[in-house]
């Protein structure tokens, strides 16, 4: 690819390249492998240095790896990837890259974040705590599942929905960045206006939302197993494959080993695809929410 058509932007290195290391690379007698780059902003993930010494050779074109996914997902493969390769990422920087990652990926777990980061679990878990405790005084709540969001999101969810309106193109993370809010509460703005619906959420609909995330994994696993006993669900094909679907749960154990197995190459595209179900989902509950109950 043509070098002149990459940019170097979004890097964990918070003093910029180390040009001492470009031109060891510069040196280097062979091939070096093919840097990693955004296919959609073409900015360099991974490989800013090899990228540098092609320069310092007086290249016009250099091997590239194209990678198609989020600004938050490829600074997560640069992190990791420069803790597992090449000019290693000082201890400032990978705090600095946890302390991100925990911001943009609040569900993940603190094993997982320490993972990519090269730190370790207790480290991620004080990070956390710093944020958590920043995020209270910002007058928000933080959820069992470790994402802070306004206490009252009514106004933010108004503020969405005049965004939506605004900017069609934008993406539901940066909507959700802009007022505040999760990716999938935005989600839920989005699928509530299409259905002509208000923006914000009904006190009677909190309540039953408020309901349903309230269950733990025992009282999920109780009501499935009561949905299986159900002659009216397992007794037709369509019921029996809702009881499929409903039965791929994954609990934190199962996600942390699901996690331990997948190639860091391949983690933003996996993420990226779980998100899209986790919204399906989400507007598939609420779906379900806003029948009749005789129509349930």
């Amino acid at each position: 690819m043509p070098i002149g058509e990459l940019k170097v932007a979004n890097t964990p290195r918070l003093q910029g390249e180390n040009s001492r290391h470009a031109r060891l690379l510069a040196d280097v007698d062979g091939v070096l492998p093919a840097i990693i780059v955004s296919q959609a902003t073409m900015e360099v993930i991974d490989g800013a240095h090899r990228l540098r010494a092609a320069r310092l050779h007086g290249e016009s074109e250099i091997e590239v790896s194209f990678f198609t996914g989020s600004e938050a997902d490829a600074f997560v493969l640069a992190v990791h990837a420069n803790t597992t390769h090449g000019l290693p990422l000082s201890r400032e920087e990978r705090l600095a890259a946890a302390r991100r990652i925990t911001s943009t990926h609040p569900d993940w777990s603190d094993r997982a974040i320490a993972k990519y980061t090269g730190l370790s679990t207790k480290t991620v878990a004080a990070t956390r705590d710093c944020l958590t405790a920043v995020e209270s005084r910002l007058n928000k709540r933080v959820g069992r599942d470790g994402k802070a969001r306004a206490v009252d999101s009514s106004r933010a969810r108004e503020q969405a929905a005049a965004l939506l309106g605004a900017r069609p193109d934008a993406s539901l993370r940066e909507i959700a960045r802009a007022v505040g809010l999760s990716p999938a509460t935005v989600s839920d703005v989005k699928a509530r206006l299409s259905r002509g619906e208000a923006p914000a959420v009904g006190r009677g609909e909190l309540q039953r939302t408020d309901s349903t995330t309230a269950l733990d994994a025992s009282g999920a696993g109780a009501i499935l197993d009561s949905l299986r006993r159900d002659p009216s669900i397992r007794s037709s094909e369509k019921g029996r494959a809702l009881l499929r679907l409903l039965d791929t749960g994954v609990d934190r154990r199962t996600r942390e080993q699901l996690i331990s197995g997948i190639p860091a190459h391949r983690i933003p595209a996996v993420a990226q695809v779980a998100q899209m179900c986790a919204r399906n989902w989400q507007e598939f509950a609420a779906q379900l929410a806003s029948l009749p109950q005789h129509s349930i």
